[in-house]
């Protein structure tokens, strides 16, 4: 009998032991997860989502573990802009316990992402990572990508992405001044008689199908009648605020088959579409005459200002503050505007200067009458001030612009 019990004792003993050396075993085993997540010195595995990481990063992920490389891909992890749920392609390499992450594109500024891991992702020695993702945001203010060309005027009237040159002695009595917010630091100031800046091969920046002009202004109401900017006037294209601030417009020349045709995307604050009484084209005008109308939004304050131009659709819209004031649907006008398909420059071909300041080169003028001459000070050069010039040859979304807006408004 003692012998059985001491048996049975010798056997709940060894039973034991295999328990906890198994428990122990279980223990001593390391987890597969992730120690840090880093852009350059930027914590991406923190408490806090930063919102400084630049728009070029090069991020690394470390783990606990080696990394079974056959795992990792643009699956099991993923990268995605949060306004549009864009993935972006991602260029991933792994080393051991650490995966390189370079995203394929510039990430912009302003923009917040998503990062994500997902289960797929193994350790070398076969275990499952446990999904998780982290949010980060990049440095600055939102801006689109694809920009083709950029005036910052921080005290410099040069394009800043290098592709426009300045024309010799094409910059006249510039000036610079605090702009609309601190974090935009300075804006071009335009005396209103001679201030110009000239830049050059400017009938380029028309050569494309989808096109969205975006800019910063603040008009002194003082001048009546204002060429904020202008590409041979309407045989490329200009801005315009009239004389008493009851409208403003983008004249454009388009492409319509084998011709080109002028118009202008004109917004008059009126409220009038093709659904009453106004141009049969005109598929939406915001009403501001309860409010002040254009003047109210363009008049010695500082506005932002989009349009744009979509070739698929043949619809033009102007946007101003983020919002929606006027869009014209070309399939509905008159030929040749039904063909439109894309903006493209029919000036004098030794006059393809760009220029802020007024509707035209003051050099070679496309525009012979008196009102466009660059000389007579009383004519309709723009006096304020103007920042931030962008164009692309794509169409922005309506929310990009939003988004555009919304982080740089004062």
């Amino acid at each position: 009998m003692k012998k059985q019990i001491f048996l049975m004792s010798s056997l709940l003993i060894a039973l034991t032991m295999v328990i906890i050396i198994a428990g122990c075993s279980k223990e001593d085993k390391t987890e597969f997860k992730v120690t840090s997540i880093m852009a350059g010195t930027i914590d991406l595995n923190g408490a806090t989502a930063p919102t400084n990481v630049p728009p070029d990063p090069t991020i690394t992920a470390t783990f606990s573990l080696g990394v079974d490389a056959a795992s990792v891909n643009n699956n099991s992890i993923t990268l995605i802009r949060s306004y549009d749920a864009k993935q972006i392609a991602l260029t991933l390499t792994v080393s051991g316990s650490v995966i390189t992450i370079v995203p394929d594109e510039n990430l912009g500024n302003g923009t917040l992402y998503t990062l994500g891991f997902t289960s797929a992702i193994m350790s070398t020695d076969g275990q499952g990572l446990s999904a998780f993702t982290r949010t980060f945001t990049t440095e600055g203010t939102f801006v689109p990508n694809g920009m083709v060309a950029y005036w910052s005027f921080e005290n410099t009237a040069a394009e800043v992405l290098g592709n426009f040159d300045l024309v010799p002695g094409g910059v006249i009595d510039i000036a610079y001044a605090s702009s609309y917010s601190a974090a935009a630091g300075q804006a071009a100031k335009f005396n209103g008689a001679t201030t110009l800046i000239e830049t050059a091969k400017g009938d380029s920046l028309m050569l494309t199908k989808d096109f969205t002009l975006a800019f910063w202004v603040m008009a002194d109401s003082t001048k009546h009648g204002q060429f904020v900017m202008g590409l041979a006037g309407w045989y490329g294209f200009q801005f315009e605020i009239t004389g008493d601030y009851s409208w403003c417009k983008l004249a454009a020349q388009y492409t319509t088959g084998e011709t080109t045709t002028s118009q202008d995307l004109w917004f008059p604050g009126d409220g009038i579409t093709k659904d009453n009484g106004g141009w049969k084209g005109f598929t939406f005008c915001k009403d501001l005459t309860g409010s002040g109308g254009v003047k109210y939004l363009l008049a010695n304050k500082w506005a932002h200002v989009v349009c744009r131009f979509i070739s698929d659709t043949k619809i033009a819209t102007m946007y101003i503050n983020g919002e929606k004031m006027k869009e014209q649907d070309y399939n509905l006008y008159d030929a040749p505007m039904t063909l439109a398909d894309g903006l493209k420059y029919n000036g004098n071909p030794g006059n393809n200067n760009f220029v802020f300041g007024f509707i035209q080169d003051k050099n070679d003028p496309t525009i012979a009458d008196d009102w466009a001459k660059y000389e007579n000070p009383a004519n309709g050069h723009f006096k304020g001030l103007l920042d931030n010039v962008r164009v692309y040859h794509k169409a922005l979304t309506e929310q990009e612009i939003q988004l555009m807006y919304d982080s740089e408004k004062p």
